[in-house]
């Protein structure tokens, strides 16, 4: 075997990660750089495009450093990206921020297309799920109805993957994961391009689509200048943050499945089939272009703890001698009995896609009394994300016939046993986490270069080489409470859609912003 390292950067809603990853697919070191999501209006969420590459040039320059490796010593530069990002362009530059996987601005857009495909029945048989708010040609209808001018000047548009390989190599391509959100056909892996003209939007100005383990380019003397690297280190295609995380778990195989614990959450299946998605799951394609993943992703997981953080523990996550305000909290959640007194929180704090696709609803806590503390607040969160996981577990083995006894857990609620555990007694299911849970997409990534540099001959080979370091199992005592709860959470979504909506269906008109 070589040696050497694949640099695989993980672009996703706050930071960059950059991660350097040996060729046995073990982190070697990670760096990170934040950068900022902003919100012009009610159901608007945009990025700056050029914050994405400033952060990957930091990144890496940061990482080669600490780490002391020389640039000679790198294989190749990859990506895993969050999913659903809008940047348009002229072919040369932005024309405006990027409308990211958050934003929920087109529901009037995506609303029109469903009825026009036969109630989306037609759309969701060839491209695996039906339209929404949040997914790709409604967001460019709206940019085509709200912004001409834009609409007009853009020859091509592109996602965040796109976007930073066209930084690196100077190519405006979109891999086949990240294309599923678009308008896919997942059986022939091209573009399904008699839907974007029956939506209305100009077939020539889709971009070029590559498989994950494609070297796109090799780094331009300006990126690899930029970067601190060598020019003409091959850069590959890389994909989607939940592609790269089901090959970063050795979710390989048809049947294999993994949860993922980060701002957003998701379940995950890989298959060898790509059936139509219904009730909030989607199905998009794996980093293996033979294979498809049912997807069910629930919007604000992580994020959830990380709000009642910053909302109800802000003092202790500022006090320096608190080391680790998320192990603090775990202490926390431990002493209060599961079902944190009847209390009921619904993790729904930006809209939802799965269990049920509403980008109207919205959290709340139910069933607070006088004798609940900030504790069973906190107790509530940890489970009301595990009672949503639940409700997309029963989805995905009724609805989809799938047998999931076992899952592999990612991300960065992986790290702290608590929350793993909660999740497992809650769902009923065996859950085992690995090595760098946080890196997992980056560390996918990595293999697709690998496999596109000859390294390893294909994606089954890497089954045998990525192993569980943990195993938790459901405790038999906290079936009764979860089950009770259970059954009134699912509930409270049914009696209370009404009012939600009707709180909620005001959208503040907006444009893009910014620009370079």
């Amino acid at each position: 075997m070589k040696e050497g390292y694949i640099i695989a950067h993980d672009v996703g809603t706050s930071c960059d990660k950059a991660v350097l990853v040996d060729l046995l697919g073990k982190v070697a070191g990670s760096v990170r750089e934040a950068y900022e999501v902003y919100y012009p209006a009610e159901g608007f969420a945009e990025q700056n495009p050029e914050d994405w590459w400033n952060a990957i040039t930091r990144s890496t320059k940061k990482l080669l450093k600490e780490t002391e490796i020389s640039p000679s010593n790198i294989l190749g530069v990859t990506f895993s990206t969050q999913m659903l990002g809008i940047v348009p362009v002229d072919g040369q530059r932005t024309l405006g921020n990027a409308i990211i996987w958050l934003d929920a601005r087109a529901k009037a857009q995506a609303d029109k297309l469903m009825r026009k495909f036969i109630d989306g029945k037609v759309f969701a048989l060839l491209a695996g799920s039906p339209l929404t708010a949040k997914d790709g040609i409604p967001k460019l209808m709206w940019i085509k109805e709200n912004e001409p001018e834009i609409y007009k000047k853009m020859k091509t548009f592109i996602d965040t993957s796109g976007y930073v390989i066209f930084k690196s190599t100077g190519r405006n391509v979109m891999e086949l994961s990240c294309a599923s959100g678009f308008g896919l056909d997942l059986k022939k892996n091209e573009w399904l391009e008699w839907v974007f003209k029956y939506a209305g939007f100009d077939v020539d100005k889709l971009p070029t689509l590559v498989p994950s383990t494609e070297q796109v380019g090799l780094l331009s003397d300006y990126s690899a200048s930029e970067m601190g690297l060598m020019p003409g280190t091959p850069v590959f295609a890389g994909s989607s943050d939940v592609a790269t995380a089901a090959t970063g778990a050795g979710c390989v195989a048809d049947g294999d499945g993994h949860l993922y614990l980060g701002t957003s959450g998701w379940i995950v299946v890989t298959s060898n089939k790509s059936p139509t998605g219904r009730k909030g799951v989607v199905t998009i394609k794996s980093t293996d272009k033979t294979k498809s993943l049912i997807f069910a992703e629930t919007e604000t997981a992580g994020y959830c703890l990380q709000w009642i953080r910053d909302e109800f523990y802000k003092k202790e996550s500022q006090d320096p001698t608190i080391t680790n305000v998320y192990s603090l909290m775990d202490k926390l959640v431990e002493q209060v009995p599961p079902g944190s007194g009847n209390l009921i929180f619904t993790p729904w704090m930006y809209g939802e896609r799965a269990p049920v696709s509403d980008s109207l609803v919205r959290s709340m806590f139910f069933n607070i009394s006088a004798s609940h503390k900030r504790e069973n607040l906190l107790r509530a969160v940890y489970e009301g994300v595990g009672y949503n996981f639940r409700w997309m577990l029963e989805i995905l083995e009724n609805d989809y016939r799938l047998s999931l006894s076992t899952l592999r857990v990612l991300g960065g609620g992986a790290i702290g046993d608590v929350w793993v555990q909660i999740i497992s007694d809650i769902t009923g299911k065996t859950l085992e986490t690995l090595p760098d849970p946080q890196e997992r997409g980056a560390i996918g990534a990595a293999f697709c270069a690998m496999i596109g540099l000859g390294i390893y001959p294909d994606f089954a080979s890497l089954k045998e080489i990525i192993k569980p370091c943990k195993v938790f199992k459901p405790n038999p005592k906290n079936k009764e409470t979860y089950d009770f709860i259970y059954s009134n959470y699912k509930s409270l979504y049914r009696n209370l859609k009404y009012i939600s909506h009707k709180i909620n269906s005001k959208f503040i008109k907006g444009g893009l912003h910014g620009g370079n």
